[in-house]
């Protein structure tokens, strides 16, 4: 009866659900958390000389890492405008969210990028005190030697493409995901693959929001030339167009190729040589 009379009593449980203002903050801090560790190590790399190619790699992937743990639970860790207009291509995620997202993502990585540059603001005075091309790829990225820029979008359409196909097999629970737990660094993981194997044409940017978010920062900031490749044509546009071209892409190969043939989850019976789906 004692226990009867408490459970009668107990306050009914509250289930939160996020607002959208919620969401937005989430999507801010986790694109800042991004572009603290992926802006921040080319700092460290081209203005602290200190560490090298892999440190960058590394520390972007980790920040991607960090920023889904940090955003996951409220809004889906996004990060990424191409994320979010493939996800509402074919997830079925609400076009209205699009652009609040989009801007949240581009306000966290402005945000991260403004505490880089100034923290950063003696080293890049020390080797670059002009504040010219030599420096500016610590912020956004630009063609390399030779690269044009169609090149430099194809790039990007190909490497995003890989990226949005990528999220989508790890995260679709008929497939073979990783534990819920797991999955924002097996995506950490993606991205350090994407930037050894894609990163030397135009930098792997994969994304709008990581790019021009801290490019409007150095603009901002004494880099006069920050919208512009060193040939002194507008860049800026390229990682914007690119990866939301990739992004769609990469969603409609993964619908194609893949999603289409997976069996239904309550299909447990499994063919015989298939990698089990669930743990038994």
């Amino acid at each position: 009866m004692a226990q009867t009379r408490s459970a009668a009593s107990a306050p009914p449980t509250v289930h939160r659900r996020p607002t959208l203002a919620g969401e937005l903050l989430a999507e801010f801090a986790g694109t800042a958390i991004l572009i603290l560790f992926g802006v921040g190590v080319v700092a460290q790399v081209v203005a602290g000389q200190n560490g090298g190619d892999d440190s960058i790699h590394w520390a972007w992937g980790l920040g991607v890492t960090f920023g889904v743990y940090v955003a996951g639970r409220t809004s889906g860790a996004h990060l990424n405008p191409a994320v979010t207009v493939a996800l509402a291509v074919f997830k079925g995620f609400s076009w209205r969210k699009v652009l609040p997202y989009s801007a949240a993502q581009f306000l966290g990585a402005f945000a991260a990028a403004l505490v880089v540059r100034w923290t950063y603001a003696d080293a890049i005075a020390t080797v670059d005190p002009g504040t010219t091309y030599d420096t500016q790829g610590i912020f956004s990225t630009l063609p390399g030697e030779g690269v044009s820029i169609g090149t430099a979008f194809l790039d990007q359409v190909v490497g995003t493409a890989i990226l949005v196909f990528l999220i989508f097999a790890v995260t679709e629970l008929r497939a073979t995901p990783p534990a819920a737990n797991l999955a924002p660094f097996i995506i950490g993981l993606i991205v350090v693959g994407i930037g050894m194997a894609w990163g030397s044409n135009a930098g792997y940017a994969i994304n709008p929001a990581r790019d021009f978010g801290p490019r409007v920062a150095s603009l901002l900031t004494g880099y006069s030339t920050a919208m512009r490749e060193p040939g002194g044509e507008f860049y800026f546009w390229v990682p914007i167009v690119a990866p939301l071209a990739g992004g769609v892409l990469g969603g409609a190969l993964y619908r194609v190729l893949v999603e289409r043939h997976l069996p239904d989850q309550e299909d447990e019976e499994q063919p015989t040589g298939r990698v089990p789906a669930q743990d038994d």
